[in-house]
């Protein structure tokens, strides 16, 4: 059954109850659960994939916490350790007890060899008895008495590190100093996620994962750590069942330390091991670069991309299309011809900001540094006719309810069409565009049913319920939201602003409940929510919305948002902040079979290059005719480049 039936049927199913479902004959019953239970199973891939990425992320940012920590208290150890090391320098500097014994050591060791001048290593018993006279010589008493004072010299270095601690306690605060040089947070992961290894491997049991690509280094080493998660010993070895070498090419330095014990080679640190697997799993799950079989936001990719030879039948209209090439031109277009094109629109683009710049009041170019910055533009006063204007229209404009106004628009631009059952059946019910104007009006304002059935008369709160889970769905609800902005469209007051062909993307952070896989903690709001990522027309109302998590990248919903605009009005100049900077974006607006395509401005240092996809990887994201788009699922927060030119 194709997946668009299959999403149909579900969410038809999903707007029924148990009453409702009788009324379908047995075999329509059965079809209809049978989907409604699939997307459910999908859906549940999707929310423990997204739990288990969160909760990875949440213990890598633990274990940074926990470095942060550690790094606070070895401050306290370092001042101490310094103030060790300076009481043994005050031991052994001088005028100190180890420089004075060691100097009267010295001296009655000199005086000790002056009594035995003339004896060496190879003196008789004899000889030396007479140099003696038959008797113990002061000198060896001397020499016994300097060695008693050096020892009891080196004594006092041995008491002050006694006193200081003992030698074990002071070499253990050295080893906690130098554990955690540098920013080696890895090593503190695994003590983290003790209590949830268990679950972690029984999911990756639960789950089928699939490389989307010919590196699955990540899944081969998974799979050694499943193949020995029963073991309790601290080492296992770095070659699986077959004899071959675990590649862990694919982890960075510090991980690669963190595996490794110099005292067992061979072998990689279990722990460690495991939870490098667990944090790279969730980092390629968010990438794309592994997927989840049967899921719908961690699905594979790879099978939405259209074959080379697929791309190539389609390229020359698709160039005909977004105008890389001349209707009717015959011309090979590869990856060289599209390196000089780009090279000459940016050189274009380059000479003509360049000569419009001494003529711009607006823009400054610091000759000292070279960093360009634009004047903060002062707004005018406005003129005292335009005060009297805004007064007149004030008065002369009635004062509309919310609840008026929704009601007017539906009448006037009937909107409310596009409500009904799932089946596109009529709606059944006495006063449908009642029905649907209370419901619009009662979820746009977050009222509950059961709160506006007691402030709105005629109306009970399940019958609202129903309209609001059976006969209105997200693609119907964009669908009046396309009916409003076209006639919004029409308004000469609108033309005012501009002529639709331009739009603003950003994002406004919204307030949601903390149990939500979308919330997430917004470093640059300071707030648990989400992210609103408006698409605003110069027509001055709002073409598309997506509601997003705070951590992704914002430049790959701009492309989604003008995809899923249904209205009429289709801006061909998007305006975005540096959120809107993104490699991969530019590239599918300018030739979507680029990949790796590097663009600096034509200079003496420029560099162009083009990267072509090689082996099976060799298929092409393309939206051309025949080919459907690829939605950005939860992988937008792959490595993402600021394209530097304008």
């Amino acid at each position: 059954m194709a997946t668009g039936k299959v999403a149909d049927f579900a969410g038809e199913a999903e707007a029924q109850d148990a009453a409702t479902l009788k009324d379908y004959t047995a075999r329509r019953r059965v079809a209809l659960i049978a989907c409604l239970a699939a997307k459910a199973r999908m859906r549940a891939r999707d929310d423990l994939t997204t739990m288990f990425c969160k909760r990875m992320a949440g213990k890598a940012k633990k274990a940074r916490e926990e470095l942060e920590e550690i790094r606070r208290q070895q401050q306290e150890i370092v001042e101490r350790l310094v103030a060790n090391y300076r009481t043994l320098l005050q031991q052994v500097d001088v005028g100190g007890p180890a420089q004075s014994a060691r100097a009267k050591a010295a001296a009655l060791t000199k005086q000790a060899l002056d009594a035995l001048e003339g004896l060496d290593e190879e003196s008789s018993a004899a000889e030396a008895v007479a140099k003696l006279e038959g008797r113990v010589s002061p000198a060896l008493l001397t020499l016994a008495e300097g060695l008693m004072v050096q020892a009891n010299g080196l004594a006092s270095l041995t008491a002050a590190v006694e006193g200081l601690g003992g030698f074990d306690a002071q070499y253990a605060q050295i080893e906690r100093v130098s554990a955690h040089h540098g920013d080696n947070w890895e090593v503190l992961l695994h003590g983290h996620l003790k209590a949830d290894r268990p679950v972690m491997f029984d999911l990756t049991d639960v789950i089928e994962l699939k490389a989307t690509s010919e590196d699955s280094s990540v899944l081969d080493a998974l799979a050694h750590a499943k193949a020995h998660r029963a073991m309790v010993r601290d080492f296992i070895p770095d070659r699986d069942a077959d004899g071959r070498k675990v590649d862990v090419s694919f982890a960075t330095q510090n991980w690669q330390k963190a595996i490794r014990d110099r005292r067992r080679p061979g072998h990689f640190v279990r722990r460690h091991v495991e939870a490098m697997v667990f944090y790279y799993l969730a980092d390629e799950l968010r990438t794309g670069d592994v997927a989840v079989i049967g899921s719908e936001e961690y699905a594979d990719w790879s099978e939405q991309l259209l074959p080379w030879e697929q791309v190539e039948a389609k390229l020359p209209e698709y160039l005909v299309e977004v105008g890389l090439v001349a209707p009717g031109e015959q011309v090979p277009f590869d990856g060289r011809a599209l390196v000089a094109q780009l090279r000459g629109r940016l050189s274009a683009a380059a000479a003509a900001a360049d000569g419009e710049y001494p003529d711009n009041d607006e823009l400054f170019i610091d000759p000292d540094s070279g960093v360009p910055k634009l004047k903060a533009r002062r707004a005018e006063k406005p003129r005292r006719s335009a005060l009297v204007l805004e007064q007149a229209i004030k008065e002369r404009m009635p004062e509309r309810t919310l609840l008026g106004i929704v009601a007017r628009t539906a009448y006037w631009i009937e909107w409310w069409h596009r409500f009904g059952p799932a089946s596109g059946n009529d709606p059944k019910l006495k006063d449908p565009f009642g029905r649907y104007v209370i419901t619009t009006f009662v979820k746009g304002t977050n009222m509950t049913f059961a709160e506006a059935a007691r402030h709105i008369a005629g109306v009970s709160g399940h019958e609202l319920s129903v309209a609001a889970r059976r006969h209105v769905t997200t693609a119907k609800l964009n669908e009046a939201i396309g009916d409003v902005v076209d006639r919004h469209a029409q308004l000469d007051l609108s033309r005012a602003w501009g002529n639709g062909t331009t739009a603003a993307a950003d994002g406004t952070h919204m307030d949601t409940y903390l149990d939500n896989l979308l919330a997430e903690t917004s470093v640059r709001y300071g707030a648990v929510g989400g992210i609103a990522y408006h698409h605003v027309s110069d027509l001055y109302i709002a073409l598309f919305t997506h509601f997003v998590p705070c951590g992704v990248w914002e430049a790959v919903y701009i492309i989604e948002g003008l995809l899923k605009n249904t209205s009429e009005v289709k801006p061909t100049t998007i305006h975005a902040d540096t959120q809107g900077q993104s490699f991969m974006w530019t590239v599918q607006v300018d030739h979507p079979s680029a990949r790796g395509l590097a663009v600096i401005r034509p200079d003496g240092r420029a560099q162009f290059s083009l990267d072509r996809p090689k082996g099976p990887d060799r298929r092409l994201v393309a939206e051309a005719r025949g080919g459907g788009p690829l939605d950005p699922g939860p992988h937008e927060v792959a490595d993402e480049h600021d394209l530097g030119c304008e």
